[in-house]
């Protein structure tokens, strides 16, 4: 008899994973339908409530603060009452708290709000992640991930969609209004989304994982004899939780080095710029609804980033794939920051988003991989949590540099910053990381 692992590894791409994949994007989208609004807000609120650039800075950043906490502990939570759980709590806490972000009354109150959303959103996205991943066989296991943060880009489009629509004519209070509903409605979604299988037969609750991969074996039009061997060893429960210490032991320290170096430099780089980008632009010297109708633009160019990584990832490789888009995110940022016309504003700021989007969709498909079930959730949450106090740095470190050195230097300088983190990122996957392309989740769990 075949155990779970290796009943999940021979299937191919059935009904049942598609749904997983579905339901579990569709929040991921409004996930980042919010995250996206916030560059709008930051750009619209900094003009309507008179805010300086270090309260501008600190409202982008404390989402990230909170995304830290809700991370961490959400990895460790996930281990231990289940990936579906988690997801499910976390996105209502998000919505809940996005809404009421559009009821704001002055700006502490606004801040507190924003704190409380990152914690949901921190708190579900490695969650769902390693869901989708142990939930798919190994030859689809990378682009499956990638395929959940592919819709990431289309939460984006929308958030700049409703920037460049709605806040210039209805103030930006719509923004968390329009995004708060939907998510609301992803979480009810989310209840039809099965608990991982890998997880369950790692509690020791064997029946209920043989039943769901039962019915993708059935789906998948796998026969005969392929139930599991219900022995007393097999329904022994595995240890499903490791410390925060166990993650820097000898097993499992060169994983934990290079995500941590991971999730940092792709926090720091992508929310520097990107949070940034409509309020630069301003002070560049474009409009307000002209800033918002170019990162309209550029974000387009999030879904071929996510679609091409998807492609290679699977065929050349997580690191090369890893490697290369964090190098092409360090050009492009370079070439950004030194555009001087519009056709290059579009241009250079397209490719930052293509190849930036792309590598954050090898991020997520590449984390879960490095751990096993006992350790991956958590390994997971405190990489993510680590690699968000990059994202809450960063606003504060960019309009230092920007005031520093003046409107129009100060935007280049915040540019080869930001290269200068993305190119040693790529050198530290290149020399360090460790392949995970065709392997079982188990066999590569190890150092």
């Amino acid at each position: 008899m075949l155990n779970i692992v290796e009943r999940i590894d021979r299937l191919t791409t059935t009904p049942l994973l598609k749904k997983v994949l579905l339901l579990t994007g569709i929040g991921w989208m409004f996930d980042a339908m919010d995250q996206g609004m916030v560059s709008g807000v930051m750009a619209a609120i900094g003009k309507d409530w008179a805010l300086t650039t270090s309260q501008l800075g600190l409202l982008g950043s404390i989402g990230m603060l909170g995304m830290a906490l809700g991370a961490a502990l959400s990895g460790m939570a996930a281990d231990r009452w289940g990936r579906k759980t988690v997801i499910m709590w976390t996105l209502i806490i998000y919505g809940v708290a996005s809404g009421l972000s559009g009821f704001a009354v002055n700006y502490s109150m606004l801040l507190v709000l924003r704190f409380v959303t990152g914690f949901g959103l921190g708190g579900e996205l490695p969650a769902a992640s390693t869901l989708v991943s142990e939930f798919s066989p190994t030859r689809s296991r990378g682009r499956n991930v990638i395929f959940l943060e592919s819709f990431w880009a289309w939460g984006w489009i929308a958030a700049a969609l409703v920037a460049y629509l709605l806040i210039p004519v209805y103030g930006w209070r719509m923004a968390f209004w329009v995004g708060a509903l939907p998510a609301l409605f992803a979480a009810y979604l989310r209840s039809a989304v099965p608990e991982s299988p890998r997880y369950l037969e790692a509690v020791g609750k064997i029946e209920e994982a043989d039943a769901l991969v039962s019915l993708m074996e059935k789906q998948a039009g796998i026969t005969g004899k392929t139930g599991h061997n219900f022995t007393e060893a097999q329904k022994r429960v595995t240890k499903v939780r490791v410390s925060f210490l166990e993650l820097w032991s000898k097993k499992y320290i060169r994983s934990t080095v290079v995500l941590w170096v991971i999730w940092f430099g792709i926090n720091f780089g992508y929310y520097g710029f990107v949070l940034w980008t409509p309020s630069l632009l301003v002070g560049k010297g474009f409009a307000l609804v002209k800033s918002f109708e170019f990162t309209l633009i550029m974000c387009l160019a999030q879904l071929p980033g996510y679609f091409s990584a998807a492609w290679l990832v699977e065929r050349v490789g997580r690191k090369v794939v890893l490697s290369s888009y964090f190098a092409g995110t360090a050009v492009a940022a370079w070439l950004f920051g030194h555009a001087g016309s519009t056709n290059e504003v579009l241009l250079f700021g397209s490719l930052l988003y293509f190849f930036s989007l792309g590598a954050w969709g090898c991020v997520y498909a590449y984390t879960p991989e490095v751990y096993p079930t006992a350790a991956r959730a958590s390994g997971s949450g405190w990489a993510a949590a680590f690699g968000r106090l990059g994202a809450f740095t960063a606003p504060f470190i960019v309009p230092v540099i920007y005031n520093f050195y003046g409107k129009q230097a100060g935007y280049t300088y915040v540019f080869i910053m930001l290269t200068a983190v993305f190119a040693i990122v790529s050198v530290v996957v290149a020399v360090v990381g460790k392949e995970t392309m065709g392997k079982s989740l188990e066999e590569i769990s190890g150092n």
